[in-house]
């Protein structure tokens, strides 16, 4: 089969387009057919070497949606599709024209979407609901603040807290487009910046901060993101951009009985992926999110091209179909 593989690190340059023997499966594994698979900036990470756990060579990829057609008989043919922390990493992953997974992580696609538009959902929805439904516990009729609305996490949290009628307060530095997943579900903008704690507490009901903030930005956002939260209230961090340690009143912090998680999707392996990926897919399947904007589309050969652009921040998603 065809894949992209790095045998070292560095940017995109070291991605070969290779042939490699297409996997054999065994009692306890499928052969999924890769129809697309999403390039986020994790994997992009990946190949310069920002994960220590690694191992070389590797085909890089964490998302994917296909069709089994190798594995046990009730699944053959299924449209499936799923993400996972160790593809990509420590196995083999799905920028390729074949991935091998464990049949305990199949799960099937949402019928409403295409594979490009499915293969674009499983990192940033996996871990806004790991950190909202899992960790934060978020519940109905709450209000929830987040930190980098604009961005593919950001995005799926206000999908996933407009579905439990959650008030959401978006920020970023710049707004969001209207007609944008996102867009269409705040109830109120307010801006990154230094004023971002005052303004948000000024507004009608929430003098007190928000019940939840999600920070998918972390780092230089820490300290706002504790400033948002209201007693007993709960954030979630996922990142740490521009700054790997932070300092914040620990006094505070303790008064304000914050409870403090971070959330990292790539502990999750691609079975340990599939219970939320369910879930994710009982929300499309029900019409509560909407399917990802996909903005560029690549082949294999042209997978250098796909993670230069993912490397330089191109808007919407990018996703290569073999």
């Amino acid at each position: 089969m065809k894949a992209l593989q790095f045998t070292r690190y560095g940017n995109p340059e070291v991605l070969e387009y290779v042939d490699v023997a297409t996997p054999r499966i065994d009692g306890n594994t499928a052969l999924v057919r890769i129809y697309a698979a999403s390039v986020n900036p994790s994997d992009v990470k990946n190949v310069a070497g920002h994960f220590s756990n690694t191992v070389l060579p590797r085909i890089p990829g964490r998302d994917f949606s296909g069709v089994v057609e190798r594995g046990p008989e009730e699944w053959l043919g299924a449209e499936v599709w799923g993400t996972g922390g160790d593809i990509g990493f420590t196995a083999d992953g799905t920028h390729a024209e074949y991935i091998l997974i464990p049949v305990a992580a199949l799960v099937r696609k949402p019928a409403g979407l295409n594979h490009e538009q499915a293969a674009a959902i499983g990192v940033n929805f996996v871990v806004a609901w790991l950190g909202t439904m899992d960790y934060a516990q978020l519940r109905e009729g709450e209000t929830i603040a987040v930190i980098g609305v604009g961005g593919g996490v950001g995005g799926a949290v206000t999908q996933i807290a407009k579905s439990l009628h959650c008030r959401i307060v978006g920020i970023d530095r710049a707004p969001v487009d209207p007609n944008s997943p996102a867009g269409k579900r705040i109830h109120t903008f307010v801006n990154f910046d230094e004023h971002t704690v005052a303004q948000m507490r000024a507004l009608d009901g929430l003098a007190d901060g928000a019940d939840v903030v999600f920070d998918t930005v972390g780092g230089i956002a820490f300290e706002t993101a504790l400033g948002l939260v209201k007693q007993r209230g709960r954030v979630v961090e996922i990142s740490a951009t521009g700054r790997r340690r932070v300092d914040f009143d620990l006094i505070d912090f303790y008064h304000n009985e914050t409870q403090l998680m971070g959330a990292d999707s790539a502990k999750l392996g691609v079975v340990q992926s599939a219970r939320l990926m369910q879930g994710v897919a009982r929300g499309f399947d029900h019409g509560k999110f909407d399917a990802p904007v996909i903005a560029h589309r690549y082949t294999l050969a042209e997978g250098r091209e796909a993670y230069e652009a993912v490397a330089k921040g191109t808007p919407g998603r990018v996703v290569i179909v073999p």
